[in-house]
C-alpha cells in the first residue's frame, strides 16, 4: 500500500536521525570521561574507541525506544500540521488505522530491540570487562609522575624523577594505608627503585635500594623502623580503581534463566524480556498523543509526550531495583507495560469519549 510505504519511510528515516543524534550526545559524554581517565594515565588511549564500540549496544537498549517514539511523534505531528491527516481522515483512514499499518515496521524495531537486550548488550559488556581487566585500568607505579604525589586506592606514591621507560625512579616516597583495623600503615623512603616485570602478572613490582621502612599505628605514638639495602615491593591491582562491576548484566541470558530464583538475576532477566515491548507502547502512545491543530505546530505536544514516555523507562528501572531487593516480583514488568498501554488506548479514544461525557454531565 502506498500510504504504508510513505509512512514507513518517514518514520524510519526520522527515527534513525534521532537515534544517531541521541547516540552521539550520550557516547560523546562517555568518551570525554574516558579521555579524562586516559589523561591521568589510568587507561590506554589506544583502546578508547574499542571501549566505546563495546558499550554502544548497552546504550542503544535505551536510545532505540526513545528515538522510535520521537520519530513517530514528529511524523504524526507533521501529518496534522500539513493537513495530510485531515485528507486521510476524509478518505476514511483514521489515525488508529494508520497505526495498524505501522505494526510490521514496529515488529522489526521490536526484534532489533530484543536482539540488543538479550544478546548484543551482554556480549558488549563482557568484551568491555575483558578489555579493561587485561590492559585498560592501571594502578600503582603506572600512575607515577615526577615530583607529584599520586594516590591510587590505599597507596600514595611520590618520585623525584622518572626515566623515559618508566622503569627507574629516584627519591621514592611510598605510603600504604592499612586495610584492616589494628594493622599498621606502612611508609617507605628509598633513594632508588627499579621496575621488575613478570609475565601474566598485573601487579606492580619494584626493587627498592637504600631506604627505610616504617610501620605506623594511627592515633597512637607506636611505630617501628627498619633500614634496608634492598627491598622488593609488590603492589596488587587496586580493585577500587577498576570500572564498576556489571557481573549480572554481563551474563548470558541462558545463564540468567538457570539462576532465575536469585532476585538480582530475576530483575535483570525481566528487564531483558520485557523492555523490548516498550517499542509497542511507543506506537500506542505516539498515536494517542501526537494530535495537534495546524495552528499549534507539531512540537507543541512533543515535550509533554516525551516526559510521559520517559516516565515509562524510569518506572521500568524502578521496578528492576525493587525486584533486586525482593520488594516486588517479576510480574511488575508486564503490569507497568499494561498500565501505559491502557492509558494510551484511553487517550486515543478521547475524541469519541468526550461528547458522551459531556452529554452525561449535561443530563
Amino acid at each position: 500500500m502506498i500510504i504504508r510505504r510513505y509512512l514507513v519511510k518517514q518514520v524510519v528515516s526520522t527515527s534513525l536521525v534521532v537515534i544517531a543524534l541521541l547516540t552521539l550526545i550520550m557516547m560523546g559524554g562517555r568518551l570525554i570521561k574516558y579521555f579524562g581517565v586516559a589523561a591521568q594515565g589510568r587507561l590506554d588511549a589506544s583502546i578508547l574507541f574499542s571501549i566505546i564500540g563495546y558499550r554502544l549496544p548497552e546504550f542503544l537498549t535505551l536510545i532505540l525506544p526513545l528515538g522510535f517514539f520521537i520519530g513517530l511523534m514528529l511524523v504524526f505531528g507533521r501529518l496534522y500540521v500539513d493537513h495530510e491527516m485531515a485528507v486521510l481522515n476524509g478518505s476514511g483512514m483514521s489515525r488508529n488505522r494508520l497505526a495498524r499499518l505501522l505494526v510490521p515496521m514496529t515488529v522489526v524495531f521490536l526484534a532489533v530491540q530484543a536482539a540488543l537486550t538479550l544478546w548484543m548488550a551482554p556480549w558488549g559488556i563482557r568484551q568491555f570487562e575483558q578489555l579493561t581487566s587485561t590492559q585498560a585500568v592501571r594502578t600503582g607505579f603506572d600512575l607515577v609522575r615526577p615530583k607529584e604525589f599520586i594516590s591510587s586506592g590505599q597507596y600514595t606514591i611520590y618520585a623525584g624523577s622518572l626515566s623515559e621507560d618508566r622503569k627507574n625512579l629516584k627519591d621514592i616516597f611510598f605510603y600504604q594505608r592499612a586495610t584492616q583495623e589494628g594493622k599498621p600503615d606502612v611508609m617507605i623512603l628509598a633513594q632508588e627503585a627499579t621496575r621488575v616485570e613478570f609475565a601474566n602478572d598485573n601487579a606492580s613490582v619494584v626493587d627498592l635500594t637504600a631506604g627505610r621502612r616504617y610501620e605506623i599505628y594511627p592515633d597512637t605514638a607506636k611505630y617501628s623502623q627498619a633500614e634496608f639495602e634492598n627491598y622488593r615491593l609488590r603492589l596488587e591491582t587496586d580493585k577500587e580503581a577498576k570500572f564498576e562491576s556489571t557481573e549480572v548484566e554481563a551474563l548470558k541470558t541462558t545463564e540468567l534463566w538457570k539462576n532465575r530464583q536469585d532476585p538480582v538475576v530475576a530483575s535483570e532477566l525481566g528487564w531483558r524480556v520485557f523492555v523490548p515491548f516498550a517499542i509497542v507502547i511507543a506506537l500506542i502512545l505516539a498515536t494517542a498523543l501526537s494530535e495537534v491543530s495546524p495552528r499549534q505546530g507539531r512540537y507543541l505536544k512533543l515535550f509533554p509526550a516525551l516526559l510521559i514516555f520517559a516516565s515509562l523507562i524510569v518506572a521500568l528501572m524502578a521496578v528492576k531495583t525493587r525486584i533486586s531487593k525482593e520488594e516486588m516480583g517479576i510480574w511488575a514488568y508486564p503490569l507497568v507495560l499494561f498500565i501505559y498501554a491502557a492509558a494510551g488506548m484511553l487517550f486515543s479514544r478521547k475524541q469519541s469519549l468526550a461528547p458522551k461525557l459531556r452529554k452525561k454531565l449535561a443530563k
